[in-house]
């Protein structure tokens, strides 16, 4: 029986060793997909067509606003004045305008989640091929991207986005 339990405990023992040496040997490395596609030549000329996309959409969306606050205004100043009926229907047009202001705001919103997500689509194949090719060279066993996963803490020589950025545009 004493003999089973310093066998067993022996085992244990190597084993902890053997796992903690296994791990001593790991490299975990860092990047910051966001940055990389923000950074990236081809990312950046993407977010430019984005901001004009977004730049022209705001300006239909101000145009509309402000003939939202004309009739909101005119609706309040001549409120008392107009009949019962008058009133319900400046009230009627100004809330199916109101109605078409929301919806063109969602449309805007929805196009521009759209376009974001087809860039991220665009380059996210190339971006993880040159992650991998770095990745293997310099021997991580592991890449987590700091921009999707919390990470409370990592060593800043670990993150290798820089790099990955330069590579990526060589390569385009």
């Amino acid at each position: 029986m004493k003999r089973n339990i310093y066998l067993l405990g022996g085992i244990i023992l190597l084993l902890f060793v053997w796992s903690t040496n296994s791990l001593a040997t790991d490299k975990i490395g860092f990047i910051n997909m966001r940055e990389i596609m923000q950074s990236s030549t081809e990312g950046k000329k993407a977010g430019e067509d984005l901001i004009k996309v977004a730049e022209k959409q705001q300006a239909s969306i101000s145009s509309m606003e402000k003939e939202l606050k004309e009739m909101k205004d005119e609706l309040d100043s001549q409120g008392s004045i107009l009949t019962a009926s008058a009133r319900r229907d400046k009230e009627d047009a100004y809330q199916k305008k109101l109605r078409d202001h929301q919806l063109l705001v969602n449309d805007a919103n929805e196009e521009l989640k759209r376009r974001e997500l087809e860039l991220s689509q665009k380059l996210l194949p190339g971006i993880l091929k040159i992650v991998r090719a770095i990745a293997e060279k310099e021997k991580y066993t592991l890449v987590i991207d700091i921009a999707s996963t919390p990470v409370p803490y990592y060593a800043k020589e670990d993150d290798f986005s820089k790099k990955v950025i330069e590579e990526y545009n060589k390569s385009n």
